[in-house]
């Protein structure tokens, strides 16, 4: 009996923790805002939102982008640090705290691109439509499977997504009815693979047989997800006077209900001499936020050609509704694991997340000049956002870094004959990482018997640093 007690929670532990982990990850799909002109200016571009940028910001800034093409990319530079520390009991009922070796997270060179054109119409060009598609940036980190020579400290929440590609098209239609006034909408879809590679324990956490970490009880995962999930936005600009626009957008949810494969290396363990995995099929669902933007720009008259503008935003991401992550095995099942009833399908579950609301104020500043070269102007950005994290210092981990940030910002432009802009750009996070107590951590092993997370040992608990460096490149040419 207990052996097959034993085998029962190995199996539901394979099962649980796999689904889960191609999932959780995308719960960062924000972790920064977008666009080279737009973080130029520290991501304050509600307002002042007057090219395809809009597309994100506020999508009624569409209505000043014209007939126009634009083209830019940014490379997202993270790189993290964690040191795992957990708790112990000793025979003699001491709680002790084991620290880890550090484990360092990193991740590649991949250019995260905005490609979109405009075309205004109507008899004074009160009508616009767009096309664009983006990418989120999204950090796609990468951490050893092994740290001298033993196996990693983070294995159990994150290897790498290495082949994930998700990217946001839309469609988008803004209307200027007065020079005053503008409204803009857009549908858009969330599309792509996501893919994660995780290690996974099969011991139960009672300790039933050997160490509920042995690594001979690894299990190693890799999830793919196929995400297809629509939404939308809106947005209107309003400029009582020329000196003076407010902004106001909001960015619909994002419900993700995406069918999945599971493929699994069982571990080396005698019980799974004889296993094999029959069937890859499952679904994962959950929900990334809604999104509410304002701001007020102001652009007081210089003269001699001489443009200064400055935008003062704050953003909320309701993150609160990203309250768990729900699997469904489809035909997932294992097979000829000793004392296992053959075949076991696993029952569904809910895996909780409880992310709270963020929140961000941005202060951006523009101001072009008249170029040395001849019919050419320089615009020089600059800005400062500062936002709270989305995820409770206690559901902190490798797979979920966050923290509350600054992001200073600085910017370049050049127009040439009014028509060709080329834009740079850099911006650097500054985060506030937290050291997770073991003892408040609530990042769980599954629990293997119930398959679903109950107080076990937390993977989470230990010291967290990042930082990251944003560098982007782009143009926009007026046709």
């Amino acid at each position: 009996m207990r052996r097959t007690f034993f085998a029962v929670s190995v199996a539901t532990t394979i099962a649980t923790l796999a689904a889960a982990t191609g999932t959780a990850h995308a719960a960062g799909l924000y972790f920064s805002d977008r666009g080279v002109r737009p973080l130029g200016r520290g991501g304050a571009f509600v307002a002042g939102a007057d090219d395809i940028g809009a597309t994100w910001y506020n999508p009624a800034g569409l209505a000043d982008a014209g007939d126009s093409f634009l083209l830019d990319a940014s490379w997202l530079n993270f790189s993290a640090e964690f040191t795992r520390k957990t708790q112990v009991t000793d025979a003699g009922g001491t709680v002790r705290t084991y620290q880890y070796p550090t484990v360092d997270g990193s991740t590649p060179f991949i250019p995260l691109p905005t490609i979109g054109i405009s075309k205004a119409f109507g008899k004074q060009k009160q009508f616009t439509f767009a096309f664009s598609i983006y990418v989120p940036y999204t950090p796609v980190v990468s951490y050893p499977e092994k740290v001298n020579g033993l196996p990693a400290p983070s294995r159990y929440s994150v290897i790498n997504a290495e082949g994930s590609a998700l990217a946001i098209p839309g469609v988008y239609f803004a209307w200027k009815p007065i020079e005053q006034f503008r409204v803009g909408a857009g549908v858009q879809l969330l599309a792509g693979k996501f893919n994660s590679y995780q290690v996974l324990t099969a011991n139960p956490s009672d300790r039933l047989i050997g160490a509920p970490e042995d690594p001979h009880y690894d299990t190693y995962t890799k999830l793919s997800a196929t995400i297809i999930s629509p939404s939308g936005t809106l947005g209107i600009i309003a400029e009582p006077i020329k000196l003076l626009r407010f902004g106001l957008s909001f960015q619909l949810p994002f419900w993700i209900n995406a069918p999945a494969t599971n493929n699994v290396r069982l571990p080396d363990a005698a019980i799974f001499d004889k296993a094999y995995q029959d069937g890859t099929g499952e679904t994962v669902k959950f929900r990334l936020p809604p999104i509410i933007r304002v701001g007020v720009q102001i652009s007081p008259e210089l003269g001699d050609g001489q443009v200064l503008k400055a935008e003062l935003s704050y953003v909320r991401e309701f993150w609160s509704m990203h309250d768990s992550i729900d699997i469904n095995h489809e035909d997932f099942k294992l097979r000829g694991v000793t004392g296992f009833p053959d075949p076991f399908k696993f029952a569904n579950i809910s895996i909780p997340r409880n992310f709270q609301d963020s929140n961000s104020f941005r202060l951006g500043v523009e101001y072009t000049r008249k170029a040395p070269i001849a019919n050419a102007t320089m615009t020089f950005r600059g800005g400062m956002a500062f936002e709270t994290s989305a995820v409770p210092k206690e559901y902190v981990s490798p797979l979920s870094t966050d923290a509350d940030k600054i992001s200073p910002g600085i910017g370049f432009g050049m127009t040439f004959g009014g028509r060709l802009r080329i834009d740079a750009m850099f911006s650097h996070i500054f985060a506030f990482a937290p050291d997770v107590d073991p003892a408040e951590a609530k990042v769980p092993r599954i629990n293997p018997a119930s398959g679903y997370p109950t107080q076990t040992e937390a993977i989470n608990g230990g010291s967290y640093s990042f930082r990251a460096n944003i560098l982007g490149l782009g143009m926009e040419y007026k046709y």
